[in-house]
């Protein structure tokens, strides 16, 4: 299954750092989005872009995991040269990870 089938997803940018959060429609779907969608998977899924470290933070109260990517904008969106300087497309990315 995709991840989309489960969940949503919002990004936002700070700097250079992109911010993105999974967000499950159904909070009984959560425990599965917490176990599979980790920081690791994140990392090797945005392997190309993101150059420093991914940090996540569990939101279990509402459903929720977000992301910290650090640089991962190619300087951030004053400096970019990048078409989406803002990351706003990476949530699409994420929400085609396969789970279980």
């Amino acid at each position: 299954m995709l991840l989309r089938e489960i969940a949503h997803s919002r990004t936002g940018d700070k700097g250079n750092r992109s911010i993105i959060s999974v967000i499950a429609y159904d909070i009984k779907d959560f425990p599965r989005i917490e176990a599979e969608v980790t920081a690791e998977r994140v990392k090797i899924l945005y392997q190309d872009l993101v150059k420093g470290h991914v940090e996540r933070f569990v939101m279990p109260q509402i459903g929720a995991l977000n992301f910290v990517l650090h640089d991962a904008l190619g300087g951030g969106v004053t400096t970019s040269l990048a078409l989406d300087a803002h990351g706003k497309s990476l949530s699409s990315a994420i929400l085609s990870l396969q789970i279980d």
